[in-house]
């Protein structure tokens, strides 16, 4: 859990309030939260952020549709939408360029921003980013699983919980019951309840938004020169961990880690050794640039 004292202050980006969380001092670290229900920055990195603020001076933010920041995702182009938005975030707060960290939908911004403004981005740490190859073949079953969640009956408590303990980690036996009921409650906030900021395309402009989140297929990702750590459990059963060898032959200055016994919370469940190598990567000028 975060121990270290946490200054916490709403940004104001394109109109909207974005919840940050920020401790630490030094180069800027900019964490991004995964998408699952009832996701937030503090809840997601809350076994990394004192590693790491020892370091960096790290910023949590709230993506939008999540936590304490504004409801509502452009949901014709969502990884583009979250891209801009934290971007704006980075020019409220002054910041010229930062190190991103990103799981899952948070990777997927983050790998979108960069794409879209690599000049703003120092470092680029990814775990089981979305995104990748979401256009070859059909969705994973953590992924419908998540998708699936405000449809049907709803959300519930046991939905939830299901889906986190068989999906998110290897062991679902040891996520909390504490974290379950911080992650409901959150998850039936009647704003998100009347808009997912993540669900499943549909419409006459569903295969282009499907196109589109396929970071894959952006003929901008073989010529990246960002220095980037890609981060996979060989368990992951939300996105695919052939993502990881995937991106690791598409960008050309990308390491990647496949660990074992491990599935799509890496920071969580080896946070040891997430946070080991996170630092160590992000402290360690660029073989690229030496």
């Amino acid at each position: 859990m975060t121990t270290t004292a946490l200054r916490e202050h709403t940004v104001t980006v394109a109109g909207k309030p974005i919840f940050v969380a920020e401790t630490g001092s030094g180069a800027p670290v900019v964490m991004l939260h995964g998408g699952g229900p009832g996701a937030s920055g503090v809840s997601n990195y809350s076994r990394n952020i004192d590693a790491l603020a020892e370091h960096f001076r790290v910023i949590v933010p709230d993506m939008p549709g999540y936590g304490r920041s504004a409801k509502g995702v452009d949901h014709s182009d969502p990884f583009g939408y979250l891209a801009d938005m934290i971007r704006g975030l980075l020019d409220q707060l002054a910041i010229g360029t930062a190190h991103l960290v990103g799981n899952s939908y948070g990777g997927a911004a983050a790998l979108r921003l960069t794409l879209e403004a690599p000049q703003r981005v120092d470092k680029l740490v990814l775990m089981g980013p979305g995104g990748i190859g979401t256009t070859r073949g059909a969705p994973t079953a953590g992924l419908k699983a998540l998708l699936s969640y405000y449809g049907g009956d709803g959300p519930s408590r046991d939905k939830l919980a299901a889906f986190i303990r068989n999906y998110l980690v290897y062991e679902g036996a040891c996520v909390p019951d504490s974290l379950i009921d911080t992650r409901y409650a959150a998850s039936v906030d009647p704003e998100v309840v009347a808009d997912p900021p993540l669900r499943r395309p549909s419409g006459p402009t569903a295969l282009r938004t499907l196109w589109r989140m396929d970071l894959t297929r952006d003929k901008r990702l073989k010529k990246l020169q960002t220095s980037t750590l890609v981060l996979w459990g060989r368990d992951d059963k939300v996105n695919r961990p052939s993502g990881g060898p995937m991106l690791a032959g598409l960008m050309p200055n990308a390491d990647l880690v496949i660990t074992s016994r491990t599935g799509h919370w890496m920071q969580w469940e080896r946070a040891e050794l997430f946070n080991r190598i996170a630092v160590d990567f992000l402290s360690t000028p660029s073989v690229f640039d030496r």
